[in-house]
């Protein structure tokens, strides 16, 4: 049987796949049952969902492997995850690879910010010397048992060099040995498509909302090049703004009947989650 980053590697190599983000292995199955290919697990989404913090590195090494293992093991399809700066310097991005890698994704992402960092479409970063970045590539790419898991280097540089610069990075990373670039918070559509001219290797497009990125449409994206879309924190907004308005309505009612049918059954929810309470016992992760 193929493994989950060999999967990954095949449907990129076929087109563009749409890799929604979820923060949540729950979430993760929906986006499997609705038939998405593969699914991203977001930082932010992480960070802000399970942990009530901000998008800044404040989780572990160990919390992050733990909850984005959660998640793929949870689904049979591809999952790869945000793995921030990659935990500290060369060293410790070894381990970081080791650690997702044994927590069953098929691939991260790592970035050239400096540690504190800072979510992608603010302002305020400081990325890292190219030299550096390149060290913590090679060092990501010796590290992998599994020789099809995906490094995917993100390059902040556009919000703090130029455009050219940040091409003249990414450039150097596919050197490095980065199987895919993520180039965060390009400033137009034509910046997508000029990148993606520079660029011959896989790219990551990030249609994350209310940042410095247009939001593209993914067919568009994916006549310019781009391989995968991630949207990672749209699913986690829409259950947010949903969830406010419904305990608005409960303070205000003191009930929730005007609500459930807006609500997931228990019988859905139960399907989502392969439980059969008349069954001896439950199936979950002994399939995927």
């Amino acid at each position: 049987m193929k493994s989950k980053a060999a999967r990954l590697r095949e449907l990129i190599a076929k087109g563009a796949i749409t890799m929604p983000g979820v923060p949540n292995a729950a979430m993760a199955r929906q986006v499997e049952q609705v038939g998405f290919d593969a699914v991203y697990v977001s930082g932010a989404g992480m960070a802000n969902a399970t942990a009530g913090l901000p998008d800044i590195g404040l989780l572990t090494l160990t919390e992050v492997a733990q909850l984005a293992g959660y998640i793929a093991k949870a689904v049979k399809i591809p999952a790869i995850v945000d793995a921030d700066t990659g935990f500290g310097g060369s060293e410790n991005v070894a381990r970081t690879i080791h650690e997702l890698e044994r927590a069953g994704l098929a691939g991260c992402h790592i970035e050239d910010q400096e540690f504190p960092k800072r979510c992608g479409h603010l302002a305020g970063k400081s990325i890292i010397d190219l030299e550096e970045m390149v060290e913590r590539i090679k060092a990501a790419v010796a590290a992998r048992h599994d020789p099809d898991f995906m490094i995917v280097a993100r390059t902040d540089a556009r919000a703090v060099e130029d455009f050219d610069r940040t091409v003249d990075r990414a450039q150097n990373y596919l050197a490095a040995g980065a199987d895919a670039i993520f180039p965060e918070a390009l400033q137009s559509a034509a910046e997508f498509r000029d990148f993606a001219n520079e660029i011959d290797l896989p790219l990551l497009a990030n249609m994350t909302e209310f940042g410095k990125s247009p939001l593209l449409s993914f067919e568009k994206l994916s006549d310019f090049g781009y391989r995968m879309v991630i949207f990672p924190m749209s699913a986690f907004r829409v259950a947010m703004k949903a969830s406010e308005e419904f305990l608005r309505a409960l303070k205000k009612n003191g009930a929730q009947s005007d609500w459930l049918e807006k609500m997931q059954t228990r019988e859905e929810l139960y399907e989502l989650l392969d439980y059969d309470p008349n069954a001896a016992s439950w199936r979950g992760f002994s399939d995927r």
